[in-house]
């Protein structure tokens, strides 16, 4: 636990820090000279296509936080409808946009909330279960926001190799410099929870268990498809190097606040099952695009 207590205040003032210092990028401030459209699309093609497709899905992220959170607080209110969804909407429009540029098809966002979604929503008029729900919110925009910073990372290291200076300077900088700082608010509403003891300790296990069996990579959906998607983004990425130091990376929160007592442990296993199955399922797509045909 970080030994300075994180209060409301300032998670409230945070936000107001956020909207004041990164107002949503206008799509028409950004250069879109691309040097080598055809080594760029080869290269991270796909990567755009998906981070296009994710952030485009704001829409449908503030519709489910309506349905799972009914009494949620002003603060993650003017997070979510001021912040948030204006910058990354905005980031999804522009990398659409780039995507097209470079010859390739206009993203295609999946708007529809999910059942399993619907059912907690349900259930989360009682107290005990918006927490649980509230928590599990908190602790998935941690681990989403934390896999766009990596993303956006080796993006921009590898645009800037290729010498796509606007592309680096003018889209990719821009927008990874606006993703720590929603980090950033999910790791410390969540961290807020687990110090002020807002779960009792069977609401703490229910969410273990509950985020062991629904835990999904940023875009995925539970859907084998979009799994198979973000394997490639990983291996074209190339975060398969390492795939657990990538899971420690993106679980490092939740293994902070979830599993504390399990002594040792560097990160969920659920994460590292859940990048791994992603990278097979890509790699059998390859595979199966390799075979001739008969």
């Amino acid at each position: 636990m970080p030994r300075q207590h994180i209060t409301q205040r300032k998670i409230a003032e945070h936000v107001q820090r956020l909207g004041e210092l990164y107002p949503p990028i206008v799509l028409d401030s950004v250069d879109r000279t691309i040097k080598n459209p055809e080594q760029v699309a080869k290269r991270y093609g796909h990567v755009i296509d998906y981070l296009a497709r994710v952030e485009l899905e704001v829409d449908r992220n503030v519709l489910e936080l309506l349905v799972l959170l009914p009494d949620i607080d002003d603060t993650n209110k003017t997070f979510y409808s001021q912040v948030w969804q204006p910058q990354e909407i905005q980031h999804g429009l522009i990398l659409d946009r780039l995507q097209q540029d470079l010859g390739r098809t206009a993203a295609t966002p999946h708007l529809d909330v999910s059942f399993r979604i619907k059912i907690l929503g349900a259930l989360a008029g009682l107290k005990p279960v918006q927490d649980i729900a509230k928590l599990l919110y908190f602790l998935t925009g941690a681990s989403t926001e934390r896999q766009a910073v990596l993303a956006y990372n080796q993006i921009n290291d590898g645009m800037k190799q290729l010498g796509e200076t606007a592309i680096s300077e003018t889209i990719i900088t821009p927008i990874k410099q606006q993703e720590p700082g929603h980090f950033a608010f999910y790791q410390m509403s969540a961290t807020a929870m687990i110090q002020d003891k807002i779960l009792r300790p069977w609401q703490l296990f229910l969410t273990r268990v509950l985020r062991e069996r629904s835990y999904n990579l940023v875009g995925t959906n539970a859907m084998k498809e979009y799994k198979a998607d973000m394997g490639g983004v990983i291996v074209d990425l190339g975060l398969d190097a390492d795939l657990e130091g990538y899971a420690r990376e993106v679980g490092r929160v939740e293994n902070r606040l979830l599993w504390a007592h399990r002594q040792g442990m560097d990160f969920p296993p659920y994460i590292l099952r859940a990048i791994r199955e992603s990278v097979d399922l890509y790699r059998e797509r390859l595979e199966r695009h390799l075979l001739p045909s008969i």
